[in-house]
């Protein structure tokens, strides 16, 4: 019977899968892809920025994120915060308005859309007609005040959206209150800027873009000022006090206004052309923020010289005889500037200005000399150069990253030492159980360690294997350095770089030991460094080996690009790793695979045309091995090569398609001898699948090819203390996998440690496995005796893991992108096999072994194959026995770079690139889980039309339907009742007020 049971329907497994397994999309580290709009709420000094796909993302304290998704999935063009309140209005390219409250739920604020709303014409008007441009949410906290293309500004309720149709203000009213020599009707034509007088609520300045500017009395429904510029208007701001007012202009000029308590028409009082006399770009937004110094803080983005500096994304700071034009890489969205937000303050005094550039986010300290930029604790650019490779390292030992944070400090002295200036709400997530770093590898050659414990991704510390080799640029130059006398006094801010000095110096390849300290980064054009960690600077020469992959090799020409040229002489290092072994594969192709065993002292490599094995200690090289085919043509071609024949590729294409069509020919009218053969296959089939417990359909693999190009690309290598010649003695081995499904096994001698610098390493080749359907090998693993994955490289050392089991057989496990497949060792004769069940042409992508614990009891945790495919899904699969455990849909298939950019955590997390600046998080495990937990209260407003001491439910519970959180305000009613009740100073109180009273 026990054949025809249908596998996974063991109830005591199915709940422990429960126990053990759940797909979570957690927390997006990095930065927003495309951002389009920034807002701030001095209130609750939390910070917003939306983006072209509809998101919106809310950031505060470091810990404290949310996130919402409009469902139009349009730009978003404007974000505002109403005033004391924690809600926020979005305006989209589609004209739509929405509004978003944060509110509590289960003890922790989240972000929700509670209504959208589009400004609708009167039936035949035009579209710019209702064409919003301009939005101020009124300190009422009731109202909106939309300014439109066609020079009405209409009246929203809120929260209901609805339009009070009586208080529109049209032009035909604004030029009712001008004098006709002044304007004409398109003076009022496109609201550009409307803000409300900081002193007097009753009182709204209106900009048109032509340069009219109204100050309109909203009690009495008219103008009680008109001010005449005589250039395109680009934004208002208000003077602290209320006085004046400054404009800035699309001539590149700002004029500063005065409002006098008389109706005249007033003149500027300045007019000003920072960056002039000649033609300049417009300033779009401009800061008037006063001191008790008395010298003004003058904050405007653009103004630069068209001719000279029009390519230039700046914003400028000046005050009084310091001035800056700060330098951006990419384009300035928008920026806002921290200052005090008492309104009984009576300077502004500016402690921060925030911007938002299309890159990056950078924040400026003004109040120390020379302002600094601040190390920001999120929103990293990622992609400040582009990502090309990332490696995950869990559980990090406190001494190793402590001395990984002091390197890191040491470069972070330029920085300022202010706090994080955006310090909203409060994070209420669990401390991280452990320390874990992402490492990015990058184009520019540049390796970055990530702080990724927690929902912040922080960076620590970035090493630059950049002063190794001969370069076109000097590591030394300075990019921020100036002249006395330059004008513009342009300084370059930020880290977004997207240029790379030499594609070569690219990272392919990260290896870090955490116990030993040494890192292994291989590169573009084969260069493998060794490092290890130095707490001090230091100055020396790295030695320098060559590993020639095609020793035995004639005919082939490599036709790609040449190696680095390395520096002659000792080269100086900074604090942190330093290289000190370069080993230089030629031909120079890109290193595929690369494998450290820090305890062997021995580092593993490969590339398309073969791998090799040095020992670092000795700084010797051990052996190479060519795998290249006679085919293989093009793995001499590199990647930066431009002559890939596409006839070639049509050729091998129609190829495969005739031996497919042969081949099943010749199955359907085989001779007599072949159909023997076929049914003795058929009953050997039936029987395994009887074996596996009536598997469900699988599809059928078709063999590939030798002649297939890039048959000897090394796709995997892995070290490991196994039987390889017989059962009775274990030794040292190192495994290498390639693209056409052939696996090398190599027998090592290690010297013991008393000898180890006087003896060799020694290497013989033991095994060699070929595959019989020929697909690439992705992963090769060793189980123990007790069918556990070996340990890492002087993990057992460490007691941080049980010792390997030598007392029972071991098995190999190799797996292929088509099936995963268990070896017996030493024999290696099959054992077990798992095919891919799916039928759309599923192939493995990813494969990393995973710790999974229970989220029920401590005591119970297991090892399964976390397994990413082509298709974006996510297979557990439980070893040793190779059983489909759980299937999660993860990355779309058609995210090609997304699922290329996967890693997996020891732990059941994973990461993933989602757009070129940010990873999207995930996890597979129910008691692993890093997601972002975070509660924003409502600050006491000192106003006395404002509400004291109110939290965020509460005051969305008085703005939505009363049966909404009823409930709730109930029930929190009585508990408060009670606890009064119940407390004896207040009864006394209460006594003694009565007794008063009497």
């Amino acid at each position: 019977m026990r054949r025809f049971l249908r596998p996974g329907h063991d109830p005591v497994r199915e709940r422990l899968k429960r126990d053990l397994f759940q797909f979570n999309k957690t927390v997006e580290h990095g930065f927003p892809h495309q951002p389009s709009a920034l807002g701030y709420s001095p209130f609750l000094r939390l910070m917003a920025i939306g983006t072209r796909s509809g998101a919106i993302k809310l950031y505060g304290a470091p810990g404290v994120e949310f996130m919402g998704l409009h469902e139009e999935n349009n730009t978003v063009m404007q974000i505002h915060f109403l005033p004391d309140q924690c809600q926020l209005v979005t305006l989209l390219d589609d004209n739509s308005l929405h509004l978003w409250s944060l509110k509590q739920h289960g003890g922790a604020s989240e972000l929700r859309e509670e209504h959208r709303f589009t400004l609708k014409g009167p039936p035949g008007s035009p579209p710019s007609a209702t064409q919003v441009t301009a939005v101020l949410p009124h300190s009422s906290r009731e109202v909106l005040y939309l300014g439109t293309e066609s020079g009405n500004i209409f009246v929203v309720e809120l929260p209901s959206f609805r339009v009070l149709e009586d208080r529109t203000i049209s032009p035909e009213a604004v030029l009712q209150r001008i004098p006709e020599d002044n304007c004409n009707r398109r003076s009022c034509e496109l609201v550009e800027a409307l803000r409300e007088h900081p002193k007097n609520p009753d009182q709204i300045l209106i900009g048109y873009s032509r340069g009219l500017i109204v100050l309109w009395d909203l009690q009495n429904n008219k103008a009680t000022h008109h001010f005449l510029g005589s250039q395109q208007l680009e934004n208002l701001y208000w003077q602290r006090d209320g006085s004046k007012f400054i404009s800035c202009h699309y001539d590149g000029s700002y004029s500063q206004w005065p409002v006098s308590s008389d109706n005249r028409q007033p003149e500027p009082l300045e007019n000003t052309v920072p960056y002039g006399p000649f033609p300049c770009k417009a300033i779009s937004k401009i800061y008037w923020q006063t001191t008790k110094n008395g010298l003004p803080y003058i904050i405007f983005q653009g103004g630069m010289p068209r001719a000279s500096y029009g390519d230039r994304h700046s914003i400028s700071v000046i005050h009084g005889s310091q001035q800056t034009a700060f330098d951006f890489t990419s384009r300035v969205i928008d920026f806002f500037i921290i200052f005090s937000s008492d309104p009984a303050a009576e300077f502004d005094d500016p402690s921060a200005l925030v911007v938002l550039a299309e890159e990056e986010l950078v924040v400026i300290d003004l109040k120390s000399a020379g302002w600094p930029a601040v190390h920001p604790p999120y929103l990293a650019s990622l992609h400040c150069s582009a990502i090309t490779c990332s490696h995950h390292v869990s559980n990090i030992p406190l001494k190793l990253w402590e001395r990984i944070i002091s390197a890191g400090s040491k470069q972070n002295i330029h920085y300022s030492s202010m706090p994080w200036p955006i310090d909203g709400g409060t994070n209420i997530a669990p401390d991280p159980p452990q320390r874990d770093l992402l490492l990015t590898g990058h184009e520019d050659g540049t390796v970055r360690f990530w702080d990724a414990s927690g929902v912040c991704l922080h960076l620590l510390y970035k090493l630059s294997t950049v002063r190794v080799f001969l370069t076109d640029a000097d590591p030394n130059d300075n990019m921020n350095t100036l002249g006395e006398d330059e004008w513009p006094p342009l300084r370059k801010v930020g880290t977004f770089d997207p240029y790379s000095d030499d594609p070569r110096l690219g990272i392919q390849k990260i290896y870090l030991c955490k116990y030993s300290g040494y890192l292994a980064v291989a590169g573009t054009a084969g260069q493998v460094l060794v490092m290890e960690l130095n707490d001090e600077d230091a100055e020396h020469v790295v030695d320098h080996a060559e590993a020639d992959l095609l020793q035995d090799q004639e005919g082939y020409r490599w036709k790609g690009h040449e190696k680095l040229k390395t520096r002659e002489g000792p080269v100086r290092f900074e604090a942190g790793f330093q290289p000190f072994v370069l080993v230089q594969c030629q031909p120079p192709a890109v290193v595929t695979s690369l494998a450290l065993h820090s305890e062997w002292k021995l580092v593993a490599f490969g590339t398309s045309h073969g791998f090799g094995l040095f020992d670092h200690q000795q700084k010797r090289l051990v052996f190479v091995k060519c795998t290249l085919h006679p085919s293989d043509q093009l793995a001499l071609e590199g990647p930066l090569s431009r002559v890939k024949s596409l006839k070639k590729s049509l050729r091998q294409s129609f190829r495969r398609i005739r031996r497919s069509r042969v081949s099943s020919r010749k199955r359907r009218g085989g001779g007599g001898n072949a159909s023997e053969v076929q049914e003795a296959n058929a009953k050997f089939d039936q029987d395994a699948l009887q074996e596996m417990e009536l598997a469900p359909v699988q599809r059928k693999i078709e063999a590939r090819s030798a002649e297939d190009s890039f048959t000897g690309f090394v796709r995997t290598l892995y070290f490991a203390d196994t039987f390889l010649r017989d059962s009775s003695r274990h030794c040292p081995s190192l495994w290498a996998g390639t693209n056409g499904g052939t696996v090398y096994a190599f027998c090592l001698r290690v010297p013991p440690a008393e000898r180890r610098m006087d003896e060799p390493v020694r290497a013989e080749q033991a095994k060699e496995i070929q595959l019989m359907h020929r697909a690439p090998v992705v992963g090769i693993l060793v189980l123990d005796g007790r069918s556990t994955p070996l340990p890492e490289p002087l993990e057992v050392a460490h007691d941080l893991s049980k010792s390997p089991d030598m007392q029972g057989s071991h098995q190999l496990l190799v797996v292929s992108e088509e099936q995963f497949k268990v070896f017996t060792l030493p024999k290696v004769s099959s054992k077990l096999k798992l095919k891919l069940t799916a039928l759309e042409g599923c192939r493995v992508r990813k494969v990393t072994v995973a710790n999974f614990g229970s989220c029920k009891t401590d005591d119970y945790s297991e090892n399964d194959l976390a397994v990413l495919t082509n298709l974006g899904d996510i297979q557990i699969i439980s070893l040793p026995f190779l059983k489909l455990q759980i299937r999660y849909p993860c990355i779309r298939k058609e995210d090609v770079s997304g699922i290329a950019s996967c890693v997996f955590t020891k732990y059941g997390q994973g990461f993933y690139l989602i757009s070129p600046s940010e990873f999207e998080r995930f996890s597979l495990s129910t008691k692993w889980l890093v997601e972002p937990r975070c509660i924003v209260d409502m600050p006491e407003v000192t106003s006395n039309n404002h509400v004291h001491n109110k939290s965020g439910t509460e005051n969305a519970a008085r703005k939505s339907s009363p049966g909404d959180y009823g409930e709730d305000e109930r029930k929190s009613g009585r508990l408060m009742e009670h606890a009064l009740l119940n407390d004896e100073k207040v009864l006394k109180e209460i006594q003694s007020t009565l007794e008063g009273g009497r």
